[in-house]
């Protein structure tokens, strides 16, 4: 009961305190949305100069849901699509969102893999005639002057399809997100001795399966908010307790697409706030009634 009750104190300082604060001279905003795909991934980050990056598609069937988030925010083309490894739940909606917009860019792991999902998704890269460039560790995204972007992971040979995932660190002023893809223990462990991981945004790695998210690395990162995106109906058991009691542990609010539908947070590289589709309040008096 006290972490619940914790649990809608923090969520209500989190809302109500990090609003975007103006000033005589406002930077414009950056929006990264989490869209809840069920048990997958899609990211959607709107930079500060109005250029568009779609990471990750979900699984199949996702692609019509991804297109209408995208035509509601009029956006007409994607600047950067990046798929951050082949599994299903990360491309499946992948080929219907090529099929239906403009990309301008693809970033690939440069991974194959032999399902016919992976199939479709080459296949409308070829009919469109989409340019690919493969991620390379260290080597960063320049599409916004006014951002950073990070390559902290990319593929290695001998790597399954998880450990090789792309993981992204995008920087806009002071505010730090960190977007795990589905990366294991042993690249956190990496990314400890390589890089300055602290963040004050972590999507938690793999839906917050067993494999990843260790005590450790989430202390150093040492976030505010923790966006895990799975569907309830998922048969993997994702989130692990392991994983909720470590997040406790550091102190981060957690927001689940599973129970809050799409989140959003907008930043103006000082502040920022986290707009979910669903009132998490409610929720949580809805599961304690």
């Amino acid at each position: 009961m006290k972490k619940l009750i914790g649990f809608i104190m923090v969520t209500n300082f989190l809302i109500f305190t990090y609003p975007v604060q103006g000033n005589n001279d406002p930077l414009p905003e950056m929006q990264v949305h989490f869209i809840d795909v069920g048990q997958g991934d899609s990211i959607l980050i709107q930079t500060p100069q109005n250029r568009s990056i779609l990471i990750d598609g979900g699984p199949p069937g996702s692609g019509k849901k991804i297109l209408s988030y995208l035509e509601e925010l009029g956006i007409e083309k994607l600047d950067l699509l990046v798929a951050t490894h082949p599994d299903i739940d990360h491309i499946g909606g992948l080929p219907e969102v090529l099929e239906s917009i403009e990309v301008v860019e693809i970033l690939d792991t440069g991974r194959l893999h032999p399902t016919k999902t992976f199939a479709n998704y080459i296949n409308q890269i070829r009919k469109k005639n989409v340019p690919v460039q493969f991620a390379e560790k260290n080597v960063p995204i320049e599409i916004d002057p006014m951002i950073h972007i990070e390559v902290w992971n990319a593929y290695e040979r001998y790597k399954n399809n998880n450990k090789s995932s792309i993981v992204l660190k995008l920087t806009y002023g002071e505010v730090d997100f960190l977007l795990m893809s589905d990366v294991e223990k042993e690249q956190e462990k990496s990314f400890l001795e390589e890089y300055e991981v602290q963040a004050e945004i972590i999507k938690v790695a793999h839906h917050g399966s067993k494999t990843s998210s260790s005590l450790r690395f989430l202390q150093e990162v040492d976030p505010e908010v923790a966006i895990i995106t799975y569907s309830k109906e998922n048969d993997y058991g994702h989130p692990v307790n392991r994983v909720i009691e470590n997040l406790y542990e550091v102190d981060a609010m957690i927001y689940s697409t599973a129970a809050l539908g799409n989140v959003v947070i907008n930043t103006d590289g000082t502040d920022y706030v986290v707009i979910p589709q669903k009132n998490p309040i409610k929720k949580l008096i809805e599961a304690i009634g």
